[in-house]
């Protein structure tokens, strides 16, 4: 088959691709703008794409088969716009790392080793034992709130239990409380959407993993964050506009929660605005937010697996087996 990886993104998990799909297969990797007549005429001619979007602007490939997205998201992908029989499937892999993020990111506002080596280092010793004014916090008995429970939200669980923290969580489909399923037992309380408001108040982190929908957008706003203790501390690794970003930027200048780490965001870089700020608000001046460029699922690991699983889909699709991860069956 003609395997296309169209654009930067995606030709990241290009190396070694060919080891595991075989021989047989001819691949090409296109960039993000298709330039050339020879770059749109290989683009149209695929038998199976890897990308992260697609639009009726893009060269049509008639006998398309497979459009893989080397990620979770594809809310950049126009499905009425593809062929009708082509599979569109993603993949996950990167739970692993965006739960390490999210606990790298609670364990920096509990344990201050940067602080306390700072200080140390010129004398002074901040967090020293023996006086009840020098003592840190702990995470366990802390309780986050997981906005999504999904892969994301099931690794961040089972870490935050063994940190000893309450964990909530929040979904659309409701979540069984099971002591006998071992997902299901890191949970102590649960909540549907429709619930937000017994939800927020009670916690410490409010963690969004959930996926960009016209039903997500802007979930994450004003009432919710006046629900919100002053301590809360919000994670966003799902999208940027779950959270709606005045009202994000509203609660952190008035201080109304008191922090949050933002890895997803409201402007990314092109071509034609690299550098750029993240927002057209001022984030980058308030002294309680962590902003880090998208970074947590990308890791050596979310790689590797990532390519596993689109290997696979391409075997079983030449094999005429089903595909996992499939998010539209070709018609």
């Amino acid at each position: 088959m003609n395997i296309v990886f169209h654009g930067g993104n995606a030709c990241s998990f290009s190396a070694g691709f060919s080891a595991l799909v075989g021989p047989g297969h001819s691949i090409t990797l296109l960039p993000d703008v298709l330039a050339t007549a020879q770059e749109q005429a290989a683009y149209a001619a695929a038998d199976v794409i890897i990308g992260v979007g697609f639009n009726a602007s893009l060269p049509q490939p008639a006998n398309l088969k497979l459009f893989h997205v080397p990620g979770a998201g594809y809310d950049a992908v126009d499905l009425a716009s593809l062929p009708p029989a082509t599979i569109v499937c993603n993949c996950f892999g990167h739970e692993q790392a965006i739960a390490e993020y999210v606990m790298s990111a609670i364990l920096a506002r509990h344990v201050p080793l940067q602080q306390a080596d700072h200080d140390l280092r010129q004398g002074r010793w901040t967090y020293w034992a023996g006086a009840a004014n020098r003592t840190h916090d702990e995470m366990s008995g802390k309780t986050i709130g997981l906005l999504g429970y999904g892969h994301i939200g099931k690794a961040i669980a089972r870490r935050a239990k063994a940190f000893g923290m309450q964990v909530h969580v929040a979904n659309r489909s409701p979540v069984a409380q099971d002591a006998q399923d071992a997902q299901n037992a890191q949970v102590d309380r649960a909540f549907t959407l429709d619930q937000l408001d017994t939800f927020y108040p009670d916690i410490d982190y409010l963690v969004t993993s959930l996926p960009l929908t016209a039903e997500t957008k802007g979930l994450v706003n004003q009432t919710a964050f006046a629900l919100m203790k002053p301590q809360a501390v919000v994670i966003n690794v799902g999208r940027g506009p779950i959270i709606d970003e005045q009202a994000l930027f509203d609660a952190l200048t008035r201080r109304t929660i008191a922090g949050a780490v933002i890895d997803t965001w409201y402007h990314y870089p092109t071509a034609d605005n690299a550098p750029t700020q993240p927002s057209s608000l001022p984030f980058h001046t308030l002294d309680q937010v962590t902003m880090t460029p998208h970074m947590s699922g990308w890791t050596h690991g979310t790689i590797r697996r990532r390519q596993q699983t689109i290997a696979r889909n391409v075997l079983d699709l030449a094999d005429g087996k089903p595909c996992t991860n499939v998010v539209r069956a070709g018609v």
